[in-house]
């Protein structure tokens, strides 16, 4: 056996005394990891505790303590007139400690030791900057949001005792308080008939996609989607491993006899939608078009997912209901976003279907969300009912609006003859067409050199097509005015 003076323990064992862990257990805890790794084998004879806590430097009492931890979890042995020992299994000759390096033990593994299937599918698009100013693709401004209001909602429900039982339990079916109001305000707002029992309440719209093909597409099938359409959506069908096929779009959303084109030619499982604005183009689909898409699933018997990511935000006249609110014959699952005018925290995804494919999902979202955030949801409820809601959602547009008209301003005022936009009649971005040949790669590298971050994600280049989204509801006056003041230049310094 190794004698107790040859281990270097200071090499190994580092003690923070500002640390809220006790001394004891950081020790013990080193020597643990040491014993695992093997750098303290079966039969090495630990110091006495006097010698120990001089070693360390260390109270005679913290060396105690450290060797009855070591010897409650089952790591050491004390034989009488002999002195402890690590457990282990024996072996046939005295094993030889290593060398030890200094923080060896803290090395983690930098691959694992085991092979697994790797995918580009799922490889994070999304970018990030320390630039100034940041176009995104339509993304709400933060600092119009209450933030203090909302959190007064949140913290007077978990004062509470009525509520603080909640934190105890498992419920991923969500709060029935907030989907009863949920159902009530989607009735009301996009005419949907449903009750509480057709929603199903998840974290982001990604995640509503992301269960309903789990749950409906299976690999091979044919899924349709716009010649331009949300990228993390394209990524979540890529990895269920259907076969994604693109149909061309025009000024009123998707072109409804490519689709029936397609339905003749093979099976259709599904068509994905963004009828209200069109990701990313914000074209709305058109009511003829909506009904026309309806009779044909109705006829080819294909699934219709709508996504209405920001029903929420419309200026001019009243949406146009969605495709669900039409439905009666089961054929469209609709998913959306509550509360994306609030603070990110406050926000919630949602899905609405018949009762019988809810049942399967909530059986799913079980399993991947177990947990839910029943207090958040209360909070959200009782907004719902005390109108809190609706009363900022009218004083946000406002200024929505105000920037919407702004930024075509400026837009008109910088770009003008360079590039083709329409103003939406809604939502929080502009789609750009440049009519000048541009390198948009080039253009954003350039553009972030001059404090403008522009996104690879809202570039979209062929040999058919340059354009750009541009989100505005970010931006306030002064930062609208100096991003496309930036981007003019860069583009006029490209041509």
């Amino acid at each position: 056996m190794d004698s107790p003076v040859k281990i270097p323990y200071q090499s190994f064992i580092e003690i923070n005394r500002h640390s809220e862990t006790p001394i004891y257990l950081q020790v013990a805890n080193q020597l643990i990891n040491a014993i695992q790794r093997g750098f303290l084998p079966f039969g090495t004879k630990l110091p006495g505790t006097r010698l120990f806590s001089e070693i360390l430097e260390v109270h005679r009492n913290t060396a105690v303590a450290v060797y009855d931890e070591l010897y409650a979890q089952g790591w050491v042995e004390s034989l009488p007139n002999k002195g402890t020992f690590v457990i282990g299994s024996p072996h046939e000759k005295p094993v030889e400690v290593k060398n030890f390096e200094k923080n060896s033990l803290q090395n983690y593994p930098e691959t694992t030791g085991f092979s697994f299937k790797t995918s580009n599918i799922l490889d994070n698009p999304f970018e990030h900057s320390d630039c100034e100013y940041i176009f995104n693709d339509g993304i709400p401004d933060i600092r119009l949001t209450q933030i203090g209001q909302h959190s007064r909602f949140y913290s007077s429900i978990l004062k509470r005792k009525s509520n603080q039982k909640m934190l105890g339990h498992y419920n991923h079916d969500g709060s029935e308080f907030f989907k009863q109001h949920l159902s009530h305000y989607l009735n009301l707002s996009r005419g949907l008939p449903i009750s509480k029992n057709n929603l199903l309440i998840t974290r982001s719209t990604e995640m509503s996609i992301y269960i309903v093909s789990q749950i409906l597409l299976s690999e091979g099938d044919t899924v349709l989607i716009g010649a331009l359409s949300y990228f993390s959506v394209n990524m979540i069908f890529q990895k269920s491993g259907v076969d994604i096929v693109s149909l061309p779009i025009d000024d009123e959303g998707i072109i409804v006899e490519s689709v029936r084109e397609a339905c003749k030619k093979q099976r259709i499982r599904m068509l994905y939608l963004t009828p209200h604005h069109h990701y990313p183009t914000t074209v709305a689909l058109s009511a003829q078009r909506r009904m026309e898409l309806l009779e044909l699933a109705n006829e080819y018997g294909f699934i219709i997912l709508e996504d209405d990511y920001d029903y929420e935000f419309h200026y001019d006249k009243s949406p146009i209901l969605p495709l669900a609110s039409a439905d009666t014959n089961g054929m469209v699952i609709y998913i959306g976003s509550f509360g994306k005018s609030l603070a990110p925290g406050f926000r919630t995804g949602f899905i609405v279907a018949p009762e019988n494919l809810m049942t399967e999902m909530r059986k799913y979202l079980g399993i991947i969300d177990r947990q839910g955030d029943i207090l958040m949801e209360r909070a959200l409820g009782e907004m719902i009912e005390e109108g809190e809601i609706h009363r900022y959602l009218k004083k946000s547009l406002k200024v929505y609006q105000e920037r919407r008209d702004h930024f075509a301003l400026l837009l008109d005022e910088h770009l003008k003859g360079l590039i083709e936009f329409r103003k939406p009649s809604g939502g929080l971005a502009f789609w750009m067409e440049w009519k000048v040949p541009v390198n948009l790669m080039r253009l954003s590298r350039n553009c972030a050199q001059h404090n403008l971050f522009i996104p690879k994600t809202l570039l979209y280049q062929n040999r058919d097509l340059t354009a750009m989204r541009i989100g505005f509801g970010n931006l306030n006056a002064e930062e609208m005015e100096r991003g496309i003041e930036i981007l003019s230049k860069n583009v006029s310094d490209l041509m």
